[in-house]
């Protein structure tokens, strides 16, 4: 780094030192403010009112790995045997077709995202009869995306013939790391050799669209370990990357304990692990999409960011505008234009609830009119890099004062040059894009409301 960047990252590192721990904004409000749903909970409601035509999302969470990295963060665990995953799927198709009865006829699904946990666990087989019960229920549009994320360390040409069958067209690939040391102390062994061959087969089944994953703020990972993994990952060059800050929240996921908490990365150390592998990937034609994606030029998503039709949900930055995001498994979430409703955490209860054909959701948050209006100030801020404050409130037909009267706690950064207020518009440099959400967070009502909350302070 130039002396201009390392002065660059000790102004961001103190700057996000300045204002609490803040969410990741892949929701507003956020999941911590989510109520329990009750025996009256709305979501049969809700899925009744969406109308005839409306292009649907699906989410499928698949809570299980064959082990545990201590980095994770996600809702998963261990799996005890194949039976339990196979009892998962059944469980799975019985929400699909549960869900389906409440939805119109036919409904039209644009997009199927998989996550987990490890959702190649299911195998071919398991993808097949997930694909065939969604496409007896509901209408594909032919275009439609079907993204699967993948662990290089176990994908094998059967799963890769599985996914042609099934009509996967992207999926993305977990590398966080190349390097061994840090691969030891996050417990995840995974040489690039793994990742080569999984993106060859990939390609071999035609898909043209691939995402590697990586991490920094990891354990024992240094300014060169980092370096070295960007390279190796643009040699294989992937249509995208996303560049995540490990997030180390024990008080949520006891496995991170594991971690030794005295080798990781300190906060300026981290912001400068960003800048730097974000100007080799610039420099290796990369262009730089919302907070922490980048994208060759042609892909989907660097073409939607040119165009100002960038999304963001529970999944990150998308190029998915449909309004309505149903998920299913245990620990889903759908978006829906009433609210959000989150389903069981627990998988043993959310199969109960299967077996008894009962929807099950156990959290739920209603939004009003300010909710949504805020929540579009802060998807275009994450996405865009700029709002007009004026504009939005118009368009949901509220005041803007409320607003303008949180452009206070933006002081800080205002008076660093690393945001730009000019009226009601927002603007915050390409080179300030680390402290996105510290300045989305001015316009979060419900983050001075929570006590006991704890957010990461990636």
């Amino acid at each position: 780094m130039t002396d201009s960047s390392s002065d660059r990252a000790s102004l961001i590192s103190s700057l996000i030192g300045q204002y609490r721990e803040v969410p990741r904004y892949t929701s507003y409000p956020t999941a911590p403010h989510f109520r329990p749903a009750g025996e009256d909970a709305k979501l049969p409601e809700w899925l009744a009112a969406v109308p005839d035509g409306t292009p649907l999302s699906l989410y499928l969470h698949v809570p299980y790995c064959r082990t545990m990295c201590w980095y994770c963060g996600c809702s998963t665990q261990v799996a005890k045997g194949d039976d339990a995953v196979k009892q998962y799927v059944d469980a799975l198709l019985s929400e699909i077709a549960l869900t389906a009865q409440y939805l119109p006829p036919q409904a039209r699904i644009a997009h199927i995202h998989w996550g987990g946990g490890t959702p190649t666990i299911i195998g071919a087989a398991g993808l097949q009869r997930v694909t065939d019960r969604l496409a007896g229920l509901f209408s594909f549009d032919p275009d439609i995306e079907i993204a699967v994320e993948v662990d290089p360390r176990r994908f094998d040409a059967e799963l890769a013939e599985g996914f042609a069958s099934s009509g996967v067209n992207r999926a993305s690939l977990g590398v966080q790391s190349f390097d061994p040391v840090v691969q030891q102390a996050i417990n995840r062994i995974q040489p690039l050799e793994d990742v080569r061959r999984t993106l060859e087969l990939l390609r071999d089944a035609g898909l043209t669209s691939v995402n590697f994953d990586l991490l920094y703020g990891l354990p024992h990972q240094d300014m060169a370990s980092l370096a070295r993994t960007v390279e190796q990952a643009l040699g294989l060059r992937p249509e995208r990357l996303a560049l995540f800050g490990y997030a180390h929240v024990p008080w949520m996921r006891a496995h991170q304990k594991l971690i030794d908490t005295a080798v990781l990365p300190d906060r300026e150390l981290r912001v400068r692990q960003f800048l730097l592998a974000e100007r080799m990937l610039n420099e290796a034609g990369y262009a730089s999409i919302g907070l922490d994606h980048f994208a060759l030029p042609g892909d989907e998503l660097a073409v939607a960011a040119g165009k100002g039709r960038l999304h963001r949900n529970f999944q990150g930055y998308t190029t998915d505008d449909a309004g309505t995001l149903i998920g299913f498994g245990a620990s889903a979430i759908s978006q829906l234009e009433q609210g959000y409703a989150a389903n069981i955490r627990g998988v043993a209860t959310w199969r109960r609830k299967m077996g008894r054909s009962e929807l099950p959701v156990e959290r739920m948050l209603p939004l009003n009119t300010e909710d949504r209006m805020r929540g579009a100030v802060i998807e275009q801020l994450m996405c865009h890099l700029s709002v007009d404050l004026d504009a939005v409130a118009a368009r949901f037909r509220l005041p803007a004062r409320p607003l303008h009267d949180n452009l206070a706690a933006l002081k800080p950064i205002a008076d660093a040059g690393l945001v730009n207020i000019d009226g009601g518009r927002i603007t915050v440099p390409p080179a300030a894009r680390l402290l996105l959400r510290q300045i989305c967070s001015a316009f979060d009502s419900y983050l001075p409301a929570v006590e006991g909350v704890r957010h990461a302070a990636a």
